[in-house]
Protein backbone atom coordinates (compact mmCIF):
# COMPACT_ATOMS: atom_id res chain seq x y z
CA UNK A 1 0.00 0.00 0.00
CA UNK A 2 1.23 3.26 -0.53
CA UNK A 3 1.81 6.08 2.09
CA UNK A 4 -1.24 8.07 1.11
CA UNK A 5 -3.72 5.25 1.24
CA UNK A 6 -2.08 4.59 4.42
CA UNK A 7 -2.48 7.49 5.78
CA UNK A 8 -6.41 7.68 4.81
CA UNK A 9 -6.68 4.40 6.10
CA UNK A 10 -5.29 5.21 9.48
CA UNK A 11 -7.38 8.53 9.77
CA UNK A 12 -10.48 6.24 9.19
CA UNK A 13 -9.36 4.00 11.50
CA UNK A 14 -7.99 5.90 14.49
CA UNK A 15 -10.83 7.85 15.81
CA UNK A 16 -7.27 9.49 18.49
CA UNK A 17 -4.91 11.05 15.61
CA UNK A 18 -6.06 14.42 14.24
CA UNK A 19 -3.41 14.82 11.63
CA UNK A 20 -0.42 12.09 10.04
CA UNK A 21 2.92 13.00 8.20
CA UNK A 22 4.76 9.74 6.61
CA UNK A 23 8.50 11.00 5.72
CA UNK A 24 11.00 8.87 4.17
CA UNK A 25 14.48 7.97 5.47
CA UNK A 26 16.26 10.88 4.26
CA UNK A 27 13.35 13.22 5.39
CA UNK A 28 11.49 13.70 2.55
CA UNK A 29 7.67 13.58 2.77
CA UNK A 30 5.88 10.72 1.35
CA UNK A 31 2.02 11.63 2.27
CA UNK A 32 0.40 13.99 4.59
CA UNK A 33 -2.88 14.27 6.21
CA UNK A 34 -2.25 18.03 7.57
CA UNK A 35 -3.83 21.42 6.85
CA UNK A 36 -0.57 22.25 4.35
CA UNK A 37 2.28 21.34 3.33
CA UNK A 38 4.32 23.82 5.71
CA UNK A 39 2.48 22.36 8.75
CA UNK A 40 3.53 18.56 7.26
CA UNK A 41 6.79 19.84 7.51
CA UNK A 42 6.98 21.29 11.07
CA UNK A 43 5.41 18.10 11.99
CA UNK A 44 8.00 16.00 9.97
CA UNK A 45 10.82 18.06 11.50
CA UNK A 46 9.72 17.63 14.85
CA UNK A 47 9.16 13.73 14.81
CA UNK A 48 12.29 13.17 13.76
CA UNK A 49 13.98 15.70 15.81
CA UNK A 50 12.46 13.78 18.75
CA UNK A 51 13.31 10.57 17.51
CA UNK A 52 16.94 11.47 17.01
CA UNK A 53 17.35 12.85 20.53
CA UNK A 54 16.09 10.57 22.29
CA UNK A 55 18.23 8.13 20.89
CA UNK A 56 20.90 10.18 21.44
CA UNK A 57 19.98 9.87 25.52
CA UNK A 58 19.93 5.82 25.00
CA UNK A 59 23.94 5.53 23.96
CA UNK A 60 22.93 6.31 20.23
CA UNK A 61 20.77 3.19 19.71
CA UNK A 62 17.56 3.46 17.89
CA UNK A 63 14.64 4.46 19.29
CA UNK A 64 11.11 3.29 17.95
CA UNK A 65 8.57 5.25 19.05
CA UNK A 66 8.48 8.75 21.22
CA UNK A 67 5.27 9.93 22.67
CA UNK A 68 4.90 13.86 23.82
CA UNK A 69 1.25 14.81 25.71
CA UNK A 70 0.73 18.45 24.90
CA UNK A 71 -1.76 20.84 26.36
CA UNK A 72 -4.65 19.97 23.60
CA UNK A 73 -3.20 16.28 22.65
CA UNK A 74 -0.42 14.16 22.11
CA UNK A 75 2.95 14.42 19.39
CA UNK A 76 3.32 10.35 18.53
CA UNK A 77 6.44 9.41 16.34
CA UNK A 78 7.36 5.76 15.24
CA UNK A 79 9.60 4.86 12.89
CA UNK A 80 11.03 1.32 11.65
CA UNK A 81 14.17 2.74 10.02
CA UNK A 82 12.74 3.28 6.51
CA UNK A 83 10.03 5.54 7.21
CA UNK A 84 8.47 7.48 10.25
CA UNK A 85 5.04 8.52 10.63
CA UNK A 86 4.04 11.41 12.86
CA UNK A 87 0.86 12.29 14.45
CA UNK A 88 -0.85 14.73 16.95
CA UNK A 89 -3.69 13.09 18.53
CA UNK A 90 -6.75 14.34 20.53
CA UNK A 91 -6.79 15.17 24.21
CA UNK A 92 -5.26 12.23 26.20
CA UNK A 93 -4.77 9.80 23.39
CA UNK A 94 -5.05 5.60 24.69
CA UNK A 95 -1.11 6.22 23.64
CA UNK A 96 -0.54 2.38 22.99
CA UNK A 97 -3.39 2.01 20.62
CA UNK A 98 -2.10 4.91 18.92
CA UNK A 99 1.35 3.59 18.57
CA UNK A 100 -0.03 0.60 17.20
CA UNK A 101 -2.12 2.27 14.61
CA UNK A 102 1.29 4.00 13.35
CA UNK A 103 3.02 0.83 13.44
CA UNK A 104 0.45 -0.71 11.61
CA UNK A 105 0.21 1.91 8.86
CA UNK A 106 4.27 1.47 8.52
CA UNK A 107 3.40 -2.55 8.05
CA UNK A 108 0.74 -1.78 5.17
CA UNK A 109 3.31 0.59 3.47
CA UNK A 110 5.55 -2.53 3.30
CA UNK A 111 3.02 -4.43 2.33
CA UNK A 112 3.23 -6.55 5.33
CA UNK A 113 -0.39 -6.58 5.55
CA UNK A 114 -0.82 -5.71 8.65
Amino acid sequence: MDATAALSELLEVSTQVVEAVVSGADGAIEASRTADDDRAGALAAAGAGLLSEAGAIRGGRPIERVHVDLDHGSLVAVTDGERTVVATTVAEPTAGLVAYDLRAALARMRGDGA
